[in-house]
């Protein structure tokens, strides 16, 4: 029983691990389309392979994303749909979407949002709830630099804020100037844990009991789908939750 137990455990993480790298490529393939395959003059294809590099996602994978988008006049080109609706409690929950079948996404979201306690709204119907910024993550172990140094450097490179946190540094940016912060952090030598545009919660509105779990159900569901590339969500839930 508790080898079955390891195996189902072992089977659900590899199958999160390869779900993850097809949405990696997918978002490399549509940045490298758009904007060319060179990454040192395509910052947003740039932006993606350091996320798919974070994740540990093989080279070869990476190229291969690449190739495919640069050496293909007919190949797949996916839409970027941003999805909104309320999960249980009234949660606000913004889906973003690469996909290259409106319909068929459109209808596997939807069914995500009914089935566990939610529903999908109409465009804006949560948006005014998020700020669309630039989040640029350092690791302090991982960058040994003092607060004053670091908030000085965030600042004079641009960025909006400086979440200081017990183990991380939490840049903000206008999404507008996000390439531009990133880039002169890069140049003065500091790796990053995540960076990306995201849509952050103005406030957020504490999960418990059974909406709790199935927010998180809610959460896993989008996650396993190929189509959903980012979940934001305006919800907390305790760890003892």
């Amino acid at each position: 029983m508790k080898f079955k137990l390891f195996k189902d455990r072992k089977g659900k993480a590899d199958q999160a691990k390869n779900n993850k790298f097809v949405k990696l490529a997918r978002e490399i393939y549509v940045h490298a389309r758009k904007g060319g395959p060179n990454p040192e003059s395509n910052f947003a294809l740039k932006t993606a392979i350091t996320a798919a590099r974070a994740e540990q996602m093989p080279v070869d994978n990476i190229e291969r994303a690449i190739k495919k988008a640069a050496g293909s006049t007919d190949g797949v080109d996916y839409e970027e749909i941003m999805y909104e609706g309320y999960g249980p409690g009234g949660v606000a929950i913004m889906v973003r979407c690469l996909t290259d079948n409106r319909n068929r996404t459109a209808a596997d979201v939807r069914s995500i949002f009914n089935k566990r306690g939610g529903n999908m709204g109409e465009s804006g119907c949560v948006a005014y709830m998020f700020d669309q910024k630039g989040l640029i993550v350092i690791d302090r172990e991982q960058n040994d630099t003092d607060e004053d140094t670091m908030i000085m450097m965030a600042l004079e490179g641009g960025a909006e804020d400086v979440i200081v946190n017990d183990d991380s540094y939490e840049i903000l940016t206008d999404p507008q100037e996000f390439e531009r912060v990133k880039g002169a952090l890069e140049h003065d030598g500091y790796g990053f844990s995540s960076a990306a545009v995201r849509w952050l919660p103005q406030n957020t509105i504490k999960a418990e009991g059974e909406n709790a779990e199935k927010l998180l159900k809610m959460m896993d569901a989008f996650e396993d789908n190929e189509d959903v590339q980012d979940v934001f969500a305006n919800f907390e839930i305790d760890e003892d939750e």
